[in-house]
């Protein structure tokens, strides 16, 4: 099949297919004799599972991990549980990072508790006073 195709049984679009050949999470087809992209079952099977490891928030690099145990079926399944055990971590910190983040909007929104002028408004007093941490360097999982 070609690459309209495959993007469209697999729900996709055309960019994410060749964005996914790009970093190496699909394989390259093979190419028609006019220089097209041919596609088969297994690049459908493997952009499906590509896609609900993003759907499960999933970085690349884990993907690349669960693909490279995808392609050595007979290993132990041990590592896939490390990389789904890493990935849960990752969630656990995003949602303590997501409850503080709505514990300081909830501050700010009740600094201002009634319609006033915007030079009087709470929540504006408090974001110009607010002191922000420097986000620190690494990879985001979920988005």
């Amino acid at each position: 099949m070609k690459i309209g195709e495959l993007a469209q049984v697999a729900q996709c679009s055309v960019e994410t297919v060749r964005y996914y050949e790009k970093e190496g999470l699909l394989p390259e087809p093979g190419r028609t004799s006019g220089n097209f992209r041919v596609y088969g079952p297994q690049h459908l099977e493997r952009l499906r599972f590509i896609r609900n490891c993003r759907a499960l928030s999933m970085s690349h690099e884990e993907i690349h991990a669960l693909l490279s145990l995808v392609d050595h079926p007979a290993q132990d399944c041990g590592a896939v549980n490390a990389v789904f055990d890493e990935h849960m971590a990752h969630v656990d910190e995003r949602i303590r990072e997501l409850c503080q983040l709505k514990q300081q909007l909830t501050d700010l929104r009740q600094r201002c508790q009634s319609e006033q002028a915007v030079a009087s408004c709470g929540i504006l007093h408090g974001l110009a006073a607010m002191e922000t941490e420097p986000k620190s360097e690494r990879h985001t999982h979920l988005g």
